[in-house]
């Protein structure tokens, strides 16, 4: 605190007359003052991986520690256990239990066959495609977006956002694709999450 407020202060005041009033070695502010940049960059990504953190939190509350590490590493945040731990008990992040659906009220999903078989290949337009939905922080709220991409060219053919992750989007991005696109022949892949499986849908694809 003293070498911040030293800093504050240096262009008034001059920072041997600062040095001499806190009894600090000359040395000593120095070294404090060439590891600023590597602190604030640090700061910075800290605040980085704390929104991330609240934006998986807000999608897979139940999510302890172990599975907020797993999804960090897999989004490229190369963070310990132990500072997950310490970060969500900073945001007061606490996993939400999932209640145990009783069997008598299940309804199986329609699993349907791998068409792709990991073929991710396309030698020409609207053959191959690939769905999936993501989420989206505009800093106060979430959104979630689905998208529709063509694996010959990466082309997005059809794409939506709502509020809501839930088989409504999923049925607005496909009517969007249908109405521009041909689709006779495609092939519309996806990782069979709820969305994807209902009986009321029709895509194919799997994992």
């Amino acid at each position: 605190m003293n070498y911040e407020i030293m800093e504050d202060l240096r262009h008034q005041h001059g920072i041997t007359v600062l040095l001499a009033i806190a009894g600090i070695p000359r040395a000593s502010y120095y070294k404090w003052r060439a590891t600023q940049p590597q602190r604030k960059a640090s700061q910075e990504k800290d605040h980085e991986i704390k929104e991330h953190m609240m934006a998986i939190h807000f999608v897979h509350p139940y999510y302890g520690y172990p599975r907020m590490t797993t999804a960090l590493w897999e989004a490229g945040y190369r963070v310990n256990h132990k500072k997950v731990c310490r970060i969500m008990k900073e945001l007061s992040i606490q996993s939400v239990i999932r209640r145990k659906r009783k069997q008598s009220n299940y309804t199986p999903s329609v699993v349907y066959p791998n068409r792709l078989n990991r073929q991710f290949h396309a030698t020409a337009p609207q053959q191959k495609m690939v769905t999936d939905i993501t989420y989206i922080s505009d800093g106060t709220n979430f959104h979630y977006l689905s998208v529709i991409q063509d694996l010959f060219n990466n082309e997005i053919v059809a794409w939506q956002m709502s509020e809501r992750n839930d088989l409504q989007l999923v049925l607005d991005t496909l009517a969007q694709w249908t109405r521009k696109r041909d689709v006779s022949e495609a092939v519309l892949h996806s990782d069979q999450g709820f969305q994807y499986t209902c009986t009321t849908c029709v895509l194919v694809g799997s994992p």
